[in-house]
């Protein structure tokens, strides 16, 4: 036991002294609030370990009679992206353990709105709380979200919203201004203007068609001379990327740049690099995943939007507590911050 355990029960205060950081600091990492830097975070959970810190979240939670059960529905498949999202979850399992939180993640074909509404129909109130999903807009979903609404499922979205559904929240970056984000630097990258291609995953998906809004209105109405050539439907999936990229580089011999706001990147490196155009075309991916960091290394990416995986878990663990002990309350949801790299910055 440590030090102060033996006398009496750490504080936030602690917290924040063993890790050399502000109390507002300590608040935000506990609550899932964004403003926080991951090696801060770390300090922060590092020193919540070494003094032994517990939340009154126990002793709330032990008031309901059960402990809090969340499902997170994840896409599976060749989306590096999701595939950090899982990994994020599963990190976070065994510390919400020690909270009273018991985490379970399903993983479905992604782009499948029936995979997921089907998913949904099976959660059972007795079994689960909460759950978690990255939603798709199709009719099944929202449907399959009201359902488990009506039985006492609280629904949460994550990384692409579901706006006219019964869901509660919504976690995630806002993805228009991550849209308005890349068609501010494309159109300061090509000041004599070109063409643009748009690789989307799915625009049946919330947050590909938000940042496909963004970027369009950026362009318009800031950068006449930038045209958009699509979107093409990549559907995250690095193979079929490729082979439309390779297509777009044949077709477009005066391609000034490509916008991917979807997966996918390393079908997008791969057709670039065959072409032999890669460092001459301006390119903006999405999330800082193994293909993308080594694309913005190689030159093959100039800038990559990142929405911080282990962010958003933390904030989505932090909604669902905070549902749990306040009842029908709203938990207060700030959008996670855009992260955006350069081959200089590269953690």
């Amino acid at each position: 036991m440590n030090e102060i355990g033996l006398s009496r029960r750490a504080t936030v205060h602690d917290v924040a002294r063993a890790a050399g950081v502000s109390l507002a600091t300590v608040d935000r990492v506990l609550n899932g609030r964004p403003g926080v830097r991951a090696a801060t975070a770390e300090k922060v959970e590092a020193a919540i370990a070494a003094i032994g810190f517990q939340r009154d979240l126990s002793a709330s939670l032990l008031a309901r009679a059960r402990d809090l059960k969340l499902t997170f529905i994840i896409p599976d498949g060749s989306n590096e992206f999701m595939a950090r999202l899982a990994e994020a979850v599963r990190r976070r399992a065994s510390q919400a353990l020690s909270e009273r939180m018991h985490i379970q993640t399903r993983r479905i074909k992604p782009l499948d709105g029936d995979a997921l509404a089907h998913s949904l129909d099976g959660l059972d109130p007795r079994d689960c709380d909460c759950a978690i999903i990255v939603a798709s807009q199709a009719p099944s979903v929202v449907a399959a979200v009201d359902a488990a609404s009506r039985r006492g499922v609280v629904v949460m979205t994550l990384v692409s919203d579901l706006p006219d559904s019964q869901r509660r929240h919504f976690i995630g970056i806002d993805n228009v201004a991550a849209g308005r984000t890349a068609g501010a630097l494309l159109g300061r990258f090509l000041p004599q203007g070109g063409k643009v291609a748009v690789i989307a995953g799915s625009l049946h998906l919330r947050d590909h068609a938000d940042r496909l809004a963004g970027f369009a209105a950026v362009l318009e109405a800031e950068f006449a001379g930038v045209a958009i050539i699509g979107p093409i439907e990549g559907h995250d999936e690095r193979s079929q990327t490729a082979t439309l990229v390779g297509d777009l580089l044949a077709r477009h011999p005066d391609l000034a740049g490509v916008y991917n706001l979807g997966a996918g990147n390393a079908g997008l490196v791969a057709a670039l690099q065959a072409s032999g155009r890669a460092g001459a075309i301006r390119v903006i991916a999405h999330e800082l995943t193994e293909p993308t960091r080594r694309g913005l290394q190689s030159g093959a990416i100039d800038v990559v939007l990142d929405q911080n995986p282990d962010g958003e878990i933390r904030a989505a663990l932090a909604a669902a507590r905070s549902l749990a002990l306040g009842g029908n309350g709203s938990a207060v949801i700030d959008p996670i911050e855009i992260g955006i790299f350069l081959r200089d910055n590269l953690r």
